[in-house]
């Protein structure tokens, strides 16, 4: 089934690329990173993580799609998350952008992890992001679950940035675990050449039962650094 599934989003993807085939641009983006987070939860049992992405935009009109891989560690036999995205922008004048889309987070090599789709709505207004999300079936388990988060980011000259994020997990599924999740990010960015690296403070506000101090799913305060990279370089 989960065979069918991924070819079935595959091929959707590859669908939406010959529709724009004229117009679409191509790109790939890779990073290293110390450990997979996750709105503040480790998916790399806070070990190294190689992530890597195959996207397309469709010319001027707004429509992105594409797939992203990494390695993952839930001490079970999926070892690799494969997500599958659609994205739509459009902008209302020079500094409000609205935005909507979709992910399909897939666990392909194993059979321990279903997954599970995830939508969104939101709005860009200068260096500020605001995104609400919502699965109704959130980690493939029946329920539905709400995300909201707001980012921003401030330039620091040409080559620095810090980027501030809060995010906030409800709904049912939160209901029936009985906690509301906040997570936080503060991230440092340092842009050489063609490579972007950085170094950032995560983790969420759990606390007694809900707070997890293993390494697997850890959601601790915690310090990663990575660096990134997009091909074509130059452009």
């Amino acid at each position: 089934m989960k065979a069918i599934k991924t070819l079935a989003l595959v091929t959707g993807l590859l669908a939406v690329c010959g529709v724009c085939q004229a117009q679409a641009k191509f790109s790939s983006t890779w990073t290293a990173v110390s450990d997979y987070d996750f709105r503040g939860v480790s998916q790399s049992a806070k070990k190294p993580a190689i992530q890597a992405s195959a996207d397309v935009t469709a010319g001027e009109s707004g429509f992105s799609a594409g797939m992203w891989a990494s390695n993952v560690d839930f001490d079970v036999d999926d070892d690799m998350e494969l997500d599958f995205y659609a994205n739509y922008q459009k902008a209302i004048n020079d500094i409000f952008t609205f935005t909507a889309g979709g992910t399909y987070y897939d666990y392909p090599l194993g059979p321990d992890i279903a997954g599970y789709p995830e939508f969104y709505l939101g709005a860009n207004l200068s260096n500020f992001s605001f995104k609400q999300w919502y699965s109704d079936d959130f980690y493939a388990g029946g329920d539905a679950a709400l995300y909201s988060e707001v980012n921003y980011t401030q330039p620091i000259g040409d080559k620095w940035s810090l980027a501030f994020h809060a995010g906030y997990s409800w709904g049912q599924y939160w209901d029936n675990v009985g906690n509301d999740p906040i997570d936080y990010a503060v991230q440092l960015n340092f842009t050489t050449g063609n490579f972007q690296l950085f170094a950032k403070f995560t983790g969420t506000d759990a606390s007694g039962v809900y707070k997890t101090t293993t390494d697997v799913n850890n959601n601790e305060p915690r310090f990663l650094v990575g660096v990134t990279t997009t091909f074509p370089w130059g452009k």
